[in-house]
């Protein structure tokens, strides 16, 4: 069984993110990139299905621009078999890489497509249900818990009042949350491994998907940043402040 794993290249998510002093978006000179750390936890599961004997082959899919190979690389890192980036300097919508994947899930015929739930960087939540949709297949997003068996895929998810167990059939699109396990620390042999592991290059016009942007962005603002405490001296007036200034009460 092949199991695709979908990785972004993002801001590190330790790195204090500025927005450019025109507002025409965020800041990335000189700012160290990573693999979003939802794709982590997916790739991590993708690993773990192979050394279960469940999975056969690990491929690592990434779209973007030529850097994007060492978020692959990563990926092989961790135990991805070989790579796959579907390079453009286009700014990439998660439609459009949902097209992207539905064209390499038909060259590739998987039967479990993994990706992290959201980005970090953009937080639109929407590749994977899309990815989902234009392949007609069943879906399960925000799974704390994977098993597959017989041609089955079982999903635990959180939902508002506890956990919701899916059963899908084969293939499945399934987007992970950050319950469901812990990614390891690539080591340097399997590092230096990596680096010999196949990396096919494309480009969309190769997988006959148009890519470009059919939104714009207008604009990217810091949020309003927090005016400081204030200490009251008894109850009344925290009340006085609370129905007077605040004007909650």
């Amino acid at each position: 069984m092949r199991v695709l794993v979908a990785v972004k290249r993002t801001a590190d998510a330790n790195v204090a993110i500025r927005v450019k002093a025109d507002g025409s978006g965020v800041d990335l000179a000189n700012v160290k990139m990573s693999m979003n750390p939802f794709d982590e936890i997916a790739v991590e599961e993708a690993v773990r299905l192979k050394e279960a004997g469940v999975a056969t082959e690990v491929v690592a899919i990434s779209c973007g621009v030529a850097q994007c190979q060492e978020t692959i690389r990563a990926a092989m890192a961790i135990g991805a078999d070989r790579g796959i980036l579907v390079e453009t300097d286009a700014e990439l919508h998660p439609l459009a890489v949902a097209k992207l994947l539905k064209a390499l899930c038909e060259k590739e015929t998987p039967q479990v497509v993994i990706l992290g739930k959201q980005a970090i960087d953009d937080d639109c939540n929407q590749t994977g249900q899309m990815l989902a949709a234009l392949l007609d297949w069943p879906q399960a997003t925000f799974a704390s818990k994977l098993v597959v068996e017989a041609g089955k895929a079982l999903v635990a998810r959180e939902i508002d009042g506890g956990l919701e167990t899916l059963e899908m059939s084969l293939p499945a699109v399934v987007t992970t949350d950050l319950r469901l396990n812990e990614p390891r620390y690539a080591t340097l042999p399997n590092i230096m491994k990596a680096k010999k592991k196949p990396l096919e290059t494309v480009k969309p016009a190769d997988l006959g998907v148009d890519v470009a942007p059919r939104l714009a962005m207008l604009q990217v603002a810091e949020p309003p940043r927090r005016g400081a405490g204030l200490r009251v001296a008894d109850v009344a007036q925290l009340v006085d402040k609370l129905k007077n200034e605040a004007k909650v009460i």
